[in-house]
């Protein structure tokens, strides 16, 4: 029988930029419907510090608005919304040491993967989530309620898993999988069924093919502004509008101004239709490249004048297709990594990739991890130092993973006819970037983003770890204890970790230390490595070491 303690150790953010490592948390008690989590290990992830510089404000650490009765709520002591401290933490594993009398779908013993993003929890602008306004792993044991990890759908967001692959190799998953999601996530061609459609022309334009368009996909409701639908609801001014009120937007014209004032009108998940009859932009238009992270909104259109070719030539998901030559710029942090091997290994023939940053050691590392496994698939890469070479513009898939708003302008100049821009740089919703819309529309340049992950996504991760296809701890840079925390999140902050980081939170003593360190530091454990990299053995004598 598991003997479990009072307190625990423990990371906690308790306000903007406020950091305490707790030697004497509470270990909170079992209720009915609650497991008790011991931590096995836990990555750090850029998301976690968006949550340590915004706190309160992050649109997942506000309270929920439906999902769960506030009665309910109160009796979660993990549930830590709005100014309250919390524990971060998103990418762990652990096993279920405790369970409640009520806990049905759960048991003692069970090793589990947490898919940390609990979209049936709603917070005003976003969703509940482990590790944010609920209590997360970095800390020895993490209280979870059962009613938040499984949906009324009967979806649970504890994955099982297998015994053998090490701590940090599933930990991992969670970054790889929002990867894979941003991949896999499913584009839709037509108006929404059943959505909330807003129709503007500017003036002396007359909309046409709108009764085709509508048949396809018959919408809700219908606004309009600047012409007139039997039926619709009249906009007078569009800067008076609401946000986020339409499912589409339908835009006969080419006026950026009136282009900017739609784009915050776009619903989660909405799509703004340009259809430019002829006419071009005459300057680039400002677009809330946040929001297509995460919000998912899109753009596409038409040079001619049927709004159904704006929807037909959008992609059916974001993948890679054969042919392509990718450009990914900032390659050589720790979700550049992950991109850029996943292209290496997809096994999708002809594709060339170009991997980008500013650093000649970070290159090298990467082309380290990255040749083998691309030259096993015949996959040419190319390490690019672009602070002396400038990319040339053509490629067909574009990844940006530099959250800095003239290099993501740039990745969509660098796009070629028909190319993918996968928006994958985490800016804040709100961030207006300049872009290209005349060449997003003229060249169908399909721009996307996501954020998170799905469960499929990292079921698909998972399998392909068991199949011996990837090896997720070759995103591993560190590993570190309690006491190394500060220093780890400063070096995800900064950028200098050349990839993730691994918590292993009942190691409280130990500092912070990169893998290329172990061989001076820690040789019994250097030593069960496999060329450098972790493995289950290296794991176990670690905890020997230190436990």
């Amino acid at each position: 029988m598991t003997t479990i303690p009072e307190t625990q150790h423990a990371i906690q953010f308790v306000g903007v930029d406020q950091i305490v490592v707790n030697p004497a948390k509470p270990v909170y008690p079992v209720g009915p419907h609650q497991m008790l989590l011991k931590v096995e290990a836990c990555g750090i992830c850029f998301s976690d510090t968006k949550l340590l510089h915004a706190f309160d404000t992050h649109p997942r650490k506000t309270g929920l608005v439906s999902g769960l009765s506030p009665e309910v709520l109160a009796e979660i002591p993990s549930y830590a919304p709005d100014d309250r401290p919390t524990t971060p933490g998103h990418e762990p594993v652990g096993r279920i040491v405790v369970v409640g009398d009520q806990v049905t779908h759960f048991k003692v013993g069970d090793r589990v993967l947490v898919q940390a993003d609990w979209k049936h929890l709603p917070t005003a602008t976003s969703n509940g989530a482990f590790g944010y306004n609920f209590e997360g792993a970095l800390q020895e044991y993490a209280l979870i309620d059962e009613r938040c990890v499984v949906a009324p759908s009967g979806e649970e967001y504890l994955l099982h898993v297998a015994d053998g692959p090490s701590s940090a190799a599933i930990g991992l998953i969670e970054p790889w999988a929002t990867v894979e999601g941003s991949y896999a996530w499913p584009e839709r061609h037509a108006l929404l069924p059943g959505g909330r459609l807003l129709v503007v022309a500017d003036p002396g334009v007359t909309p046409s093919h709108l009764d085709a368009l509508i048949a396809t996909a018959t919408p809700a409701s219908i606004a309009t502004h600047g012409c007139s639908l039997p039926g619709a609801t009249a906009l007078d001014d569009l800067a008076a509008v609401a946000p986020k009120q339409f499912d589409d937007i339908v835009y006969f014209g080419a006026d950026a101004d009136t282009a900017e004032l739609l784009g915050p009108l776009l619903a989660t998940r909405g799509y703004c239709n340009v259809v430019l009859g002829g006419v071009q932009f005459g300057r680039r238009v400002k677009i809330d490249v946040g929001r297509i992270h995460y919000d998912y909104i899109r753009y596409c259109g038409t040079t001619g004048s049927d709004p159904a070719d704006g929807y037909a030539w959008i992609p059916a998901t974001g993948e890679i297709r054969p042919g392509d030559s990718l450009a990914v710029l900032g390659a050589a942090g720790p979700m550049g990594l992950m991109h850029v091997m996943r292209a290496a290994v997809s096994g999708v023939p002809g594709i060339t990739i170009d991997a980008t940053d500013l650093s000649d050691d970070r290159l090298a590392h990467l082309a380290k991890v990255v040749d083998p496994a691309a030259a096993a698939d015949g996959v040419r890469v190319r390490y690019v130092n672009t602070g002396g070479v400038p990319l040339q513009p053509g490629y067909t898939f574009v990844v940006c993973l530099v959250p800095v708003p003239a290099v993501l302008a740039q990745s969509v100049d660098l796009a070629g006819p028909g190319a993918i821009v996968n928006a994958f740089a985490g800016v804040a919703a709100g961030t207006l970037v300049e872009l290209d819309l005349q060449h997003v529309i003229a060249d169908h340049v399909f721009i996307l983003g996501t954020s998170g992950s799905e469960n499929t996504d990292m079921a698909t991760v998972l399998r392909k770890i068991e199949s011996g296809r990837l090896d997720t701890t070759i995103s591993l840079d560190a590993i570190t204890g309690m006491a190394g925390f500060t220093d780890a999140i400063n070096s995800v902050i900064n950028r200098t970790s050349g990839g993730k980081i691994m918590v292993f939170p009942m190691l409280h003593d130990m500092g912070l230390v990169r893998l290329a360190e172990l061989p001076d530091v820690m040789p019994e454990v250097a030593a069960a490595m496999d060329n450098g990299r972790w493995t289950p053995a290296a794991e176990a004598a670690l905890l020997r070491l230190k436990g």
